[in-house]
């Protein structure tokens, strides 16, 4: 987050605390008689006997921050909302310290890498592994309970420098993996032994953590023009929203039972998003939202300052709480809420309504369940973080996100019996400073790009080639291409770090920084062999120089693979693992920097030259396409089992049959699908088979596509059904099924907000296989 302070915006860093502090805890005997205290009521009697003790407002109003200060008249300590876990416990928020009781947590892959994996059960199991070392930290007080974490924004355009923390560009992807980090992360447990699931996953529901869908809604600008995220105005069709901005929302909360939603900087179409009380309503009435909802930091004094939405501090107070924010990350509300309420612009009532809303998250957390070590997690500990089983899980991460973009002649894997000497070029690659991405902590056991090749090669030579990754002098290339020179194989390690993309710092071109393509030029061209280029960083890149130069055979996009990425990566140039990650976003040329950042259309528009976003509808040239990604083996599919032709199913109404067949202007025959009874009557299972016909055993991900079988106005170019990963040995064929639900699946939203499901032919797309469908009127 970032907390605005005196209407001027830093980028907040938290310095680590080496002090140890014991845990506190409410409900200490004798204090623990409060009938907040007793573990056998229910949750919201609970928590309006805990606001009923709160008799003044000097009590309440500290609470609306998330720096709660101690309340002394009930032995209740204070207690920090503000923690941060977004592929590990980081260090960003003020609620999480290292010392020497715990000074490292697991630092697995930045979330992107994730995605590329396509694996929910990995998700699962990583955001479970999270999940346990917060809980560990917070039992010898060094964490608290409630995370903001995950980031389910949609990756819209590939110059944002936070698309990094996301899955992807594809809604469905997103909410997925939104899914599973939120059960395994809030205690719906996970694999390997870590069974932590809940009885209740209603509003009742106990807690391990509670995580938070963030940034609500629209939100993926930082800094472009005259833009700031602050001040930014997203103008969002119907279509999209409907069809891309709120799906990975709805997910995360229907499906994944998150217990915080954040809303964030920027406004939404006029409105700011935490005075959009009409979208943050929808998430309670229509998503069944059980916890509760805090703005970004410091997202309400935006409101007013940044946005001129309100007249005056306390309307933008007012906005917020009217709308349903429940506290404030910083202290804007706290310090306004009182004159707010002087004049008469809030009522207590509204206050009260979001203390009910935040105790009732605590009290499923356990909070006021009295010693925490005599509960449910109380055996966790230091011992729960950094484990074996939790960094073997970093690795396995790692090995599975990492994506081999390009092998020409099946260059890679290089084999070690053949290899007498390695040549490493490129700044960072001795270096664990740019494994982790934003939001991280400080990891258990990094190991560098130069550690992990060196595990294989002892002969490794290493030369930076780049003073910094912005690389704006060649000064260091004479080295650089030296070793190139005398090696045997030459591995280049470019791409970007976090001076480059990152949160309040977005990209200005899609090309490698500096003169970074010159140095992988001038390297490739003197080495003996064609050399292996590693790409860095989140973010796409430009790098059609590489991808067409035969002096580059492979290029492989590490992202920021946490820290066991030095060795996956080794394990996969040298052949010890097979990779099989796919990209999760498209790699778009640096032509398209012209499109405006500001343009929230996914839709392409060709009236205005407008190429439109992701692959769903994006008409121009790739770098590389959504879902690419290569292994050292082949793999065939075949369709087993798909229906020719499926049917909506009629029902009846008072006596009369409901004629649920709508025909758009095109002619186009279409059912809505929002509570379609017909729906349920659609599904079916696809089986098919994957047949590994190379040599070397390995994960592969299966995705499978659907497109209309002729134009539609409006429907997205091909849009991922469903995906799976399995594993398969040389020359093995597995089969694998994948429910297909054609109204959730196959459907878009029309001009008005309305999702469709267009009748008529449909096509099944597995890479260039193609299997027809019918859907009759």
């Amino acid at each position: 987050m970032t907390l605005l302070l005196f209407f001027i915006i830093t980028l907040t860093v938290h310095p680590i605390n080496t002090h140890q502090s014991p845990l506190q805890f409410p409900c200490k005997p004798p204090h623990n008689t409060y009938q907040f205290c007793n573990k056998t009521l229910p949750n919201p009697i609970r928590a309006q006997s805990l606001l009923t003790h709160l008799t003044t407002l000097p009590t309440k109003l500290p609470l609306l921050s998330n720096t709660n200060p101690s309340i002394p008249s009930l032995q209740i300590p204070p207690y920090q909302w503000w923690s941060e876990s977004l592929h590990g416990i980081a260090s960003n928020g003020p609620g999480v310290t290292f010392n020497g009781s715990v000074p490292s947590a697991t630092m697995f892959p930045q979330v992107i890498v994730m995605a590329a994996g396509f694996d929910r059960v990995l998700w699962r199991n990583v955001a479970c592994m999270i999940g346990v070392e917060g809980r560990s930290m917070y039992n010898v007080g060094n964490a608290g309970l409630t995370y903001w974490a995950p980031n389910v924004n949609v990756w819209r355009d590939p110059r944002w420098g936070r698309g990094q923390e996301t899955p992807g560009e594809d809604p469905r992807v997103v909410g997925d993996f939104a899914v599973e980090y939120v059960m395994g992360f809030q205690g719906g447990g996970g694999g390997g032994g870590r069974e932590l699931l809940l009885e209740d996953r209603g509003g009742d529901g106990r807690l391990m953590l509670s995580a938070c869908c963030k940034h609500f809604v629209a939100y993926d600008l930082e800094k472009w023009g005259s833009f700031s995220r602050y001040n930014f105005n997203a103008v969002v069709t119907d279509y999209d929203m409907e069809d891309t901005y709120l799906p990975p929302f709805k997910s995360c909360i229907q499906d994944g039972k998150a217990s915080c939603l954040m809303c964030s900087y920027n406004s939404v179409n006029g409105i700011p998003a935490c005075a959009a009380g009409d979208l943050l309503k929808i998430a309670r009435t229509q998503w069944g939202f059980q916890g509760y909802i805090t703005s970004d930091c410091d997202a309400v004094a935006t409101i007013f300052e940044y946005q001129h939405y309100a007249k005056s501090k306390e309307d933008a107070v007012a906005d917020a709480l009217k709308a349903g924010v429940d506290i404030n990350c910083g202290t804007y509300m706290r310090r306004n809420a009182k004159s707010a309420l002087k004049e008469r612009k809030i009522k207590e009532k509204d206050i009260d309504r979001a203390l009910l809303n935040l105790f009732e998250v605590q009290l499923r957390l356990g909070l006021y369940d009295g010693d925490p070590s005599t509960g449910k997690y109380g055996s966790l500990g230091p011992k729960d973080v950094c484990s074996k089983e939790h960094k073997d899980l970093a690795l396995e991460a790692s090995r599975k996100g990492i994506v081999l973009l390009k092998n020409d002649k099946n260059f890679l894997p290089l084999k070690k019996k053949d290899v007498i000497s390695v040549a490493l070029v490129g700044y960072g690659a001795n270096g664990t400073d740019q494994l982790g991405g934003t939001y991280s902590g400080i990891p258990c056991e990094p190991i560098s790009y130069l550690k992990g090749v060196q595990k294989y090669m002892k002969d490794t030579s290493y030369a930076a080639g780049c003073l910094n990754i912005s690389c704006t002098s060649s000064s260091q290339f004479d080295e650089a291409i030296l070793i190139a020179k005398e090696a045997d194989y030459v591995i280049v390690v470019a791409g970007l770090d976090l001076t480059q993309e990152t949160e309040d710092l977005d990209r200005v071109t899609l090309l490698l920084p500096g003169k970074q393509m010159e140095l992988v030029s001038s390297v490739a061209a003197v080495s003996k062999r064609p050399v292996v280029l590693v790409l860095t960083g989140g973010g796409p890149l430009d790098v059609s120089f590489a991808k067409a130069d035969p002096k580059i055979a492979s290029i492989l996009w590490v992202g920021y693979p946490g820290e066991a990425g030095g060795k996956a990566l080794a394990e996969i140039i040298f052949g010890d693992y097979n990779p099989g990650g796919r990209l999760p976003m498209t790699w778009y040329p640096e032509s398209f920097t012209k499109v405006p950042m500001s343009d929230m259309n996914m839709r392409a528009d060709p009236a205005r030259g407008y190429p439109g976003r992701t692959y769903r509808f994006y008409t121009g040239e790739c770098v590389f396409k959504f879902g690419h990604g290569l292994s050292y083996s082949t793999y065939n599919y075949n369709f087993l089992s798909v229906p020719a032709t499926l049917k909506p199913s009629r029902f009846q109404n008072s006596g009369s049959i409901i004629n649920m067949v709508y025909e758009t202007k095109d002619g186009i025959k279409y059912i809505l699908t929002k509570e379609n009874p017909s729906c349920d009557s659609l599904r079916f299972h696809v089986k098919v088979s994957v047949t590994n016909a190379g040599d070397m055993g390995g994960g592969h991900v299966v995705l499978l596509f659907q497109k209309a079988a002729s134009a539609i106005k409006g429907a997205p170019l091909k849009q991922l059904v469903g995906f799976t990963r399995v594993q398969t040995s040389p020359h093995e064929t597995v089969t694998t099924s994948l429910l297909v639900d054609p109204c959730k699946h196959f459907s878009f939203a029309n001009e008005h907000g309305n999702r469709i499901l267009p009748l008529g032919n449909h096509v099944l797309m597995l890479d260039d296989l193609e299997q027809h469908l019918l859907i009759e009127a």
